[in-house]
């Protein structure tokens, strides 16, 4: 479960489409993106799954880096992913595995 102040992230659909967000609470944002209530381009296309995401203390920093995620390229995102989560396995996984333990 990520402990950051503020997380930038990136979540994919099934398909292969990704969106790149900012957040003061990560866990409670992404259970939004899944549940259908976060940006309609992610319930549009049902981008629900967290495969990447980076925390830092300082919101300008987290906020420069959402924009730089966003101007990058689609195969620059996918490089990202695949180096930490090669499988993209949904990263929210994890969290609710700790709580049952």
């Amino acid at each position: 479960m990520p402990h950051g102040r503020f997380a930038v992230y990136i979540l994919a659909s099934h398909s292969g489409r990704l969106y790149v967000g900012v957040t003061n609470d990560l866990e409670r944002r992404v259970l939004k993106h899944q549940l259908g209530v976060g940006a309609q381009f992610t319930r549009h296309y049902k981008v629900t799954k967290l495969v990447h995401y980076e925390q830092t203390s300082d919101v300008r920093s987290a906020i420069a880096r959402e924009k730089q995620l966003k101007g990058w390229s689609r195969r620059k995102k996918v490089d990202l992913i695949e180096t930490n989560n090669p499988g993209w396995r949904d990263l929210t996984i994890d969290w609710f595995a700790q709580r049952n333990d």
